[in-house]
């Protein structure tokens, strides 16, 4: 599983280099004369933003898929199989 984490992990860290730059050259295009403090801050902002939320929720899936859900909740199945 942490092997396939890896291999998501490294097209997400590039799918949030895309949008940092992307974030960027909007920034630069709506200002005149932009300051580099603004454009790291934004470059920054916007690509660990993304690579941070895209993480947790390949991380969730990824555990979803594991079955480890399911083994830190036996309870909760055992009720639902009941009813």
């Amino acid at each position: 599983m942490l092997r396939r984490f890896w291999r998501i992990f490294r097209l997400l860290a590039l799918l949030s280099i895309v949008v940092a730059a992307i974030a960027v050259v909007l920034v630069t295009r709506g200002e005149e004369s932009p300051g580099i403090h603004l454009m790291i801050a934004t470059a920054l902002g916007a690509g660990l933003t993304v690579l941070l939320g895209t993480a947790l929720m390949t991380l969730v899936f990824l555990s979803s898929r594991s079955g480890h859900d399911e083994e830190a909740t036996p309870h909760i199945h055992q009720d639902n199989e009941d009813e």
